[in-house]
């Protein structure tokens, strides 16, 4: 049977909330983001080691997490960003993504973009989306292909994670060496934690086909080193 520490009361890095055997600190980077990044977390999700809405605040320069509980109003000005020119809320129902317009070199500095991004399961979405859905434009994007959020089964085709809503909002928008460094640090966190859930076979096969082999060889040797295990571990899922 495989072994999972992901359950059994481990002591847990404060960062990143994986075991220290398991820790992707030392590869974490906040990277510079064109776009202003916001994220609207249900309280569910908050204290999960797997959630993607964690990871944004960890790599992405400024981002933001603002926690979503139903039966605590949203302040308005609370997420809504003063310098930013426009909030857009991402949404499967939303509009068609517009397209990115061009600036001229002797075009002077313009303000930001500022994306919401909504964090829960697909019910919980929902209701979240009722309490902020006229505080901007609603907007979906054009997602496709398979998820390579491999800790949590995506229910049914075009289905992904919070962080790869904003991989594809930054591929779509030309910002692709942004979206690369990004999606390096997604999949590690998603690596590191099938490890730490003793899914030994399913790591190692998604690491096969991830960037993040050839980007952290020194942390993904570390993670390979053979050490003492604990006599007995429970297998729990997330």
């Amino acid at each position: 049977m495989a072994r999972s520490v992901v359950l059994q009361g481990t002591r847990r890095c404060e960062r990143c909330e994986l075991p220290p055997r398991w820790c992707v600190c030392a590869a974490q980077r906040a990277e510079a983001c064109p776009i202003h990044v916001d994220v609207l977390q249900h309280a569910l999700e908050a204290h999960r080691p797997s959630s993607t809405g964690n990871l944004i605040p960890r790599v992405v320069e400024g981002a933001r997490v603002h926690l979503y509980r139903r039966e605590r109003p949203l302040v308005r000005e609370e997420i809504i960003r003063a310098e930013a020119s426009e909030l857009w809320i991402l949404h499967p129902n939303g509009e068609e993504l517009p397209p990115a317009e061009p600036v001229a070199d002797t075009s002077p500095p313009r303000r930001k973009l500022q994306v919401l991004l909504l964090d829960a399961s697909w019910a919980q979405a929902g209701g979240m989306l009722t309490q902020v859905q006229d505080w901007g434009r609603r907007v979906r994007l054009p997602m496709a292909g398979k998820s390579r959020y491999a800790l949590r089964a995506q229910n049914g085709d075009g289905r992904f994670s919070t962080f790869e809503a904003l991989l594809f909002l930054l591929e779509a928008r030309g910002e692709t060496e942004t979206a690369r460094r990004l999606r390096l640090q997604f999949e590690l966190h998603v690596y590191a934690g099938l490890c730490s859930r003793g899914r030994k076979a399913e790591a190692e096969a998604y690491l096969a086909e991830s960037p993040a082999r050839d980007a952290f060889p020194e942390l993904i040797a570390e993670f390979a080193r053979k050490r003492p295990n604990p006599d007995s571990f429970s297998r729990a899922p997330d």
